[in-house]
């Protein structure tokens, strides 16, 4: 009899594919604008500059009005030197520091705080949070310089609490840049969260509290799997967003003292317009761009949707 059966579901002819419409050339066409104008924008500036990082591209000199391609040497010197490496460390502890751990995690965590928060929590939490993020870049330098600075306001409130003060701009600059960064974006990733969590299905979150499931139990087997897209999205953004910043560190500490605050943009533009090695400076930003390229497919490979 099973036989019989799975002779019958062989037999069985297979669904026909459905007749779909052959797509024409000219239906893309509308695209066409849209095409060259990335093109022209965007992939245009990244391709002129993967190119300049072979030349010696300088501001002053011969070079400035017939740069020659030198090859890799730009690399080579790069690679050579004391200061790239540290650099680079400390661009991903800037990274790691206040986009992943700070504003990232920072951000869900008030978000989910201010989901189970009354109405008049909500406004006073969200305004205080968001009033940081829609300031402008400079200002929130100009802020974080006049909060850290020796004479700032945390060294007045340390004073007026007895205790020693220290002048974090020299003592621990890239603490200072971490944390003006995590005040200032937060408030993007808290929004996106907030927005997140209004999507997770009350029913689902009830039935796992029937089944005897715990806050942090509810918190990492249902709602975190939840918004995974959600996650990947803020930190892919946020993530790419604090690798390009330089108004902010270039205020408050302008890559010192010495280069202990030089992320890789600082020194790109050191380089490039401060000691006039344009192809140098370059050469910087070309890594840059391999370093957020390497943080994205980390993001899409480990926190990619499973299947089921």
């Amino acid at each position: 009899m099973a036989s019989t059966t799975t002779e019958q579901v062989r037999s069985t002819p297979a669904p026909a594919a459905p007749n779909r419409r052959k797509r024409h050339p000219t239906r893309f066409t509308p695209l066409v604008p849209a095409i060259i104008l990335l093109a022209l924008f965007m992939l245009g500036p990244i391709v002129w500059s993967f190119y300049g990082s072979f030349t010696n591209s300088a501001l002053t000199g011969s070079a400035a009005l017939h740069p020659e391609f030198i090859g890799l040497d730009n690399y080579v010197k790069l690679f050579s030197s004391s200061v790239f490496p540290k650099s680079l460390l400390l661009t991903l502890v800037f990274v790691i520091g206040s986009a992943v751990v700070g504003q990232t995690v920072l951000g869900l965590l008030l978000a989910i705080l201010m989901r189970g928060a009354n109405s008049i929590v909500r406004g006073v939490v969200g305004t205080i949070v968001v009033a940081a993020w829609v300031l402008p870049e400079i200002v929130s330098a100009f802020v974080g310089y006049a909060y850290f600075s020796g004479h700032g306001t945390l060294n007045a409130i340390l004073s007026w609490l007895h205790v020693p003060t220290v002048d974090w701009l020299f003592s621990a600059p890239m603490l200072a840049v971490i944390l003006a960064n995590t005040w200032r974006g937060t408030a993007f990733s808290m929004m996106l969260y907030s927005a997140a969590l209004t999507n997770v299905p009350t029913d689902v979150l009830e039935a796992a509290t029937v089944d005897g499931a715990g806050e942090w139990r509810k918190l990492f087997s249902v709602t975190l799997p939840m918004i995974r897209r959600t996650i990947t999205t803020t930190l892919m953004l946020i993530t790419l967003q604090t690798l390009s910043i330089f108004t902010l560190i270039y205020v408050m500490t302008a890559g010192g003292p010495g280069f202990d605050s030089s992320t890789l943009p600082i020194l790109a533009y050191q380089q490039a317009f401060k000691f006039s090695n344009l192809g140098y400076g370059t050469a910087i930003a070309t890594i840059l761009l391999i370093v957020g390229a390497a943080f994205s497919v980390i993001y899409l490979r480990v926190l990619k949707p499973k299947v089921n």
